[in-house]
């Protein structure tokens, strides 16, 4: 999975982590969170603030 996946990540991170309100987390706990799913491979120099955003968004309209 690259930093690009946005939808594929949002899922994964709404299974694994269903606790977890999308909402309110920082971004830097989420980018911590999305490098440790078991099938992220892409460089963390490559994510920016506007992917996190896209994540977040897909995140919590999967959890909705």
């Amino acid at each position: 999975m690259k930093w690009t996946d946005t939808q594929r990540i949002a899922e994964e991170l709404y299974d694994l982590h269903g606790d977890i309100d999308p909402k309110t987390i920082r971004f830097t706990h989420l980018r911590d969170l999305i490098m440790a799913l078991p099938n992220f491979d892409d460089d963390p120099a490559r994510c920016g603030e506007r992917i996190l955003e896209a994540v977040q968004q897909a995140w919590i309209e999967e959890a909705e």
